[in-house]
C-alpha cells in the first residue's frame, strides 16, 4: 500500500498518509477541519535492486551500479560461474 502526502493549503498541516490507491483522496483537513487537503507530488522512496532489473540487464561494462559488488557482476552470475 503506497504512502501518500498531503498538504493542507489553509494552514500548511503536512500528514503522510497509508491508504490504498482504491480509497478517494482525503479532502478535510485533520488540523483546520477546512476542506483544503491535497496530495503533493514527489518521487517514489524505492529502488529496483538485484538480477532483472535495469541495473543488470540493461547497463554494459563498468557502468553497472549492483547493490553490495564492488566486483561489477551480480551474485547470481558469480554463484552460476561457481556451480
Amino acid at each position: 500500500m503506497p504512502i501518500y502526502e498531503y498538504v493542507c493549503n489553509a494552514c500548511g498541516f503536512e500528514k503522510d498518509v497509508l491508504q490504498s490507491m482504491s480509497e478517494a483522496p482525503l479532502t478535510d483537513c485533520p488540523s483546520c477541519e477546512k476542506p483544503e487537503f491535497t496530495k503533493k507530488i514527489s518521487a517514489p522512496g524505492f529502488r529496483l535492486k538485484g538480477s532483472g532489473w535495469y541495473e543488470t540487464d540493461f547497463k554494459t561494462g563498468k557502468k553497472k551500479n549492483l547493490a553490495g559488488d564492488a566486483g561489477g557482476a551480480s551474485s547470481g552470475a558469480k554463484a552460476a560461474e561457481a556451480n
